[in-house]
């Protein structure tokens, strides 16, 4: 059952999601759900108490009627996946290490140091999905959940400003696009309005915006795009209760991706970087550890090399490692210098 349906005070209800619990049945122990929330024993038995009992399915099996047991043959599964569409980075080498760009009904995690370009990638991707349906984009909108306050609308507006030259020049090109109706849709205004921004402040606040979003999903069916920057942040400070923190993460991981495959839109994650001690010193790794790399699709890792940005494919399921040159300018992310254009496959 959704907690927002249920009868309790606000501050209760703000408890339950903020320890991840956006649904709750009455089979969940009161013993777990007094941990997991910090309240008494005595409230969570008051909580499970307005739960009402699961109904037993049509069939007998004792099943839940909301799961669905239907299956799918490969080919249906082969044509789902031919049927993913992709955001391009406006970087040509980038896109072609990704496949085409970055993947709907995927999550791909962007890791880097600080100044690489993370959020510069994360911004230029809610104004390309924007591209219109008959110029090959996806004509959508996007939400930008911002944890560091490191969103710059001056920036969005260089990079919209960029971006809507290369629509109209590529317009020009295609005597079927109607060029007036066209102006109407693609300006800087109405581009920065299918920009839907969220400011995070603490975990409490990240896990209810993440917990909202199926039904401003529901309210906004143009999607397309989630861009989350940094998921790391409040989660790397303040945590004595380790378990909390790994089932929280895990919590809004099963969401992420079950969010991806409902709605057919792609989800960035940025994520920080720390230092991991290893037996010959120490590497640069991404943060959260081992466990959270299992959240994401894809693993895009930038990094510096020789005064030059590099991003390299670490983990995908369907396309090989590769490492791609970009540049972050004026207009936004770009082809690299002529020097490093060419892809490298490792």
């Amino acid at each position: 059952m959704e907690v927002v349906t249920l009868p309790l005070p606000p501050s209760l209800r703000s408890k339950l999601q903020a320890a991840g619990y956006s649904t709750i049945d009455s089979n969940v122990s009161p013993v777990e759900l007094a941990r997991d929330v910090c309240i008494t024993h005595e409230e969570a038995l008051g909580i499970i108490k307005l739960i009402p009992t699961s109904n037993v399915s049509p069939c007998g099996t004792g099943a839940s009627s909301a799961l669905d047991f239907c299956g799918q043959n490969a080919w249906d599964l082969f044509r789902h996946e031919k049927a993913k569409r992709r955001i391009i980075t406006s970087c040509h080498d980038l896109d072609n290490i990704l496949g085409g760009g970055i993947c709907t009904k995927e999550v791909t995690e962007i890791c880097g140091v600080p100044g690489v370009g993370k959020t510069q990638l994360g911004i230029q991707l809610a104004v390309n999905v924007q591209i219109p349906a008959e110029l090959g984009g996806m004509g959508g909108h996007a939400i930008y959940i911002d944890t560091e306050g490191s969103f710059m609308v001056e920036r969005a507006v260089q990079m919209i400003e960029s971006s809507v030259v290369e629509i109209m020049r590529r317009a020009m090109l295609d005597p079927q696009v109607d060029m007036e109706a066209l102006k109407s849709e693609v300006n800087v205004d109405k581009f920065l309005s299918q920009i839907y921004y969220f400011r995070i402040h603490d975990v409490s606040e990240q896990v209810a915006v993440i917990n909202t979003l199926e039904k401003f999903m529901i309210e906004h069916g143009q999607v397309r795009l989630i861009v989350i920057d940094s998921v790391t942040f409040h989660f790397r400070q303040g945590f004595e209760d380790m378990a909390l923190r790994t089932r929280l993460l895990s919590s809004l991981s099963l969401k992420l991706m079950a969010l991806v495959q409902k709605h057919d839109l792609a989800i960035v994650l940025v994520n920080q970087v720390t230092n991991k001690i290893t037996q010959e010193g120490s590497e640069v790794v991404p943060a959260l550890g081992e466990s959270w790399s299992h959240a994401c699709t894809n693993r895009l890792i930038l990094y510096w090399r020789d005064g030059q940005r590099f991003a390299s494919l670490f983990k995908s399921p369907s396309l090989p490692t590769a490492t791609a040159a970009y540049e972050v300018s004026a207009k936004g992310i770009t082809d690299a210098f002529q020097t490093y254009k060419k892809a490298k496959y490792i």
